[in-house]
């Protein structure tokens, strides 16, 4: 762990990823790409392999997905039909991981936000259909910002909304994505192994890593068992 206890115990700004970390949306995602990939005469592909393609954004997935002969006009018109597909599907399987709402109690009264690369909208729609809403200050989304995660805005703009320094603020996430968002902001990064992003970890690995988003209020409390 590369994250001293002083410092654990000094965070005072949690900044969460949302798909692969707080919620398991893998299959409700993958239907989507499949229902595209249906529509639009594409033999559909697995599950794995689908959430493989997940990190980057909507049109990034879609366009990862047609593979590399589609048009942007192939891409414009799949990236449609995912959004009306997922906008009334995405809450079919998808649910929070095991101990997130433990998680979230247990951090209950701290400074906390999420910022994922999912549109705004599906972002707070999904937040207040499993009734997780009321534990975040600010939800940003992949169209918040000019630019998504990895580029570091928008954890400078969480930063600046609850007025904490780099060092006291850590963005907790299950891919690369999220582990350069924050080294790019210069803050501290949490991985947890049990996202579907998490295979990408290895390739740049965080300050710290969990197994279960249950250890991060003992961590921050400092009571490690």
């Amino acid at each position: 762990m590369a994250i001293s206890k002083q410092v654990l115990e000094g965070i005072e700004l949690l900044i969460f990823d949302l798909d692969g970390t707080l919620v398991d949306s893998e299959l409700d995602l993958a239907l989507s790409v499949n229902f595209v990939l249906q529509e639009m005469g594409q033999k559909p592909l697995s599950v794995e392999r689908i959430a493989s393609y997940v990190g980057r954004g909507v049109r990034v997935l879609v366009s990862r997905a047609l593979g590399p002969d589609a048009t942007e006009d192939d891409v414009e018109r799949g990236n449609n039909l995912f959004l009306d597909h997922y906008c009334r599907h995405m809450l079919d399987h998808t649910v929070p991981y095991p101990g997130v709402r433990e998680a979230l109690e247990g951090l209950r009264g701290r400074k906390m936000a999420v910022l994922t690369n999912k549109p705004v909208k599906f972002s707070r729609l999904m937040l207040a259909g499993l009734g997780l809403t009321e534990h975040f200050s600010y939800i940003y989304g992949g169209n918040s910002f000019e630019n998504k995660k990895p580029d570091p805005v928008g954890v400078f703009q969480l930063m600046g909304d609850f007025d904490t320094a780099a060092g006291e603020t850590l963005m907790i996430g299950d891919s690369v994505s999220d582990v350069l968002a924050g080294r790019n902001a210069g803050v501290w990064t949490c991985g947890v192994s049990y996202g579907f992003g998490s295979p990408t970890l290895k390739e740049t690995p965080p300050d710290l890593i969990i197994g279960d988003l249950r250890e991060l209020p003992r961590l921050l409390d400092g009571k490690p068992e």
